[in-house]
């Protein structure tokens, strides 16, 4: 009974403690700011011609099989 209890108050304190992890676009990086704003330069250079949207073929879909 002691063995339940304890393992039950364990999972109590482990569930309520928080994660303080931060993602990596969180912490700064020189490297991936100076490559956002490459990216965005050249998004910003094209965005001043007309492109044709690209077409692909439409893909066939697969017919139902007959029951015999």
């Amino acid at each position: 009974m002691k063995a339940i209890v304890v393992m039950l108050v364990t999972i109590a304190g482990l569930s309520s403690t928080v994660a303080h992890a931060a993602p990596p676009t969180v912490v700064p990086s020189p490297g991936y700011d100076a490559r956002l704003q490459e990216q965005r330069a050249a998004r910003s250079a094209r965005s001043g011609k007309q492109m044709a949207p690209i077409m692909r073929p439409m893909k066939h879909h697969h017919k139902k099989r007959a029951r015999n």
